[in-house]
């Protein structure tokens, strides 16, 4: 029996070892980060790409640069409060290093060395290219400064324990960056970044399994909304079968739909951003959408209705 207890002890300590090893944050060091001049040209074409303002503008007000947060996004786990990601010293991000914003961005580790939840789509994010999120960071310093402090997110026990998502990163993170396929165009190379990195289009337009991770052979195949409000597309072929390159890309600039419907829900917080994107960027992602191959979703409720496009 002592023996029995001595070995159990040992597996336990040596199991919590693992754990604490597999759930640690990851985190980008500053010297990793070579000297460049930034391009705020493109951290703004960045942060239109990345919907940013989409849930970090302040809410009940017009300006979609005034990026206090409050957002509430509902989840099955709780609800999140997105932050504020103004320039702001005290409330926002004002005091961050370049390294704090690229690792939260690519790692989803706070500066303080935490897991932020995977709400922040950072299993997109972690495709984009440094460069790309660097100047993400010059083009937010140039915004204003947004005061006030967003309250904790609501989640239920055990999901409001950060070191678990650890374990949620080591299951769906794969921390391989965008590579661009060479039997592809550029053009399609560029949607492909767009909509798998920056667009995030795959965090609302995918099922998830019971642990909140992609249903990884239904990517794109729609499901419900994650919000709880209704039901989201599929934008594989098997929903946009009838949909040409250019309906694709007008719907990205307008929400308007070749049948004369319209973008709902939260979809219309994310077509603002793609409208301001340049023409060959919203094409792009057509071009990649539309190569998507048809894949068949869960099956669909018939009393709830589509409230995303």
């Amino acid at each position: 029996m002592r023996k029995l207890l001595i070995f159990i002890v040992i597996v336990a300590v040596a199991g919590c070892g693992v754990f604490w090893s597999v759930t640690s944050p990851a985190v980008v060091p500053a010297s990793m980060l070579s000297a460049r001049a930034p391009d705020v040209a493109n951290g703004q074409t960045t942060f239109n790409a990345g919907g940013c303002s989409a849930c970090h503008a302040t809410p009940d007000q017009p300006d979609r640069l005034r990026l206090g947060g409050g957002l509430a996004i509902p989840s099955p786990f709780g609800t999140f409060y997105a932050p504020n990601i103004s320039p702001d010293p005290d409330d926002g991000i004002g005091r961050w290093s370049e390294a704090d914003f690229v690792t939260a961005v690519l790692k989803g580790t706070s500066p303080q060395g935490a897991h932020y939840f995977p709400a922040f789509p950072y299993a997109s994010y972690q495709k984009a290219r440094a460069e790309d999120v660097r100047d993400l960071f010059a083009y937010l310093k140039t915004l204003p400064p947004v005061r006030g402090r967003i309250r904790d997110h609501a989640l239920h026990f055990p999901f409001n324990i950060r070191r678990l998502v650890g374990g949620w990163k080591f299951l769906f993170l794969d921390d391989k960056p965008f590579t661009p396929d060479p039997s592809q165009s550029a053009e399609w190379n560029r949607g492909a970044y767009l909509v798998n990195g920056l667009g995030h289009c795959a965090e609302c337009h995918s099922p998830r399994n019971a642990l909140g991770g992609i249903v990884a052979a239904q990517r794109f195949a729609g499901g419900p909304d994650p919000e709880g409000k209704g039901w989201v597309p599929n934008i594989t072929q098997k929903g946009l079968s009838d949909w040409s390159v250019k309906a694709i890309a007008y719907f990205l600039e307008t929400g308007d739909t070749p049948d004369g419907d319209s973008a709902g829900g939260s979809m219309t917080r994310v077509i603002r951003n793609m409208a301001q994107l340049g023409e060959a960027d919203r094409m792009a992602m057509a071009v990649y959408l539309k190569s998507l191959p048809a894949v068949e979703g869960p099956p669909r409720p018939k009393t709830i209705g589509e409230h995303a496009h």
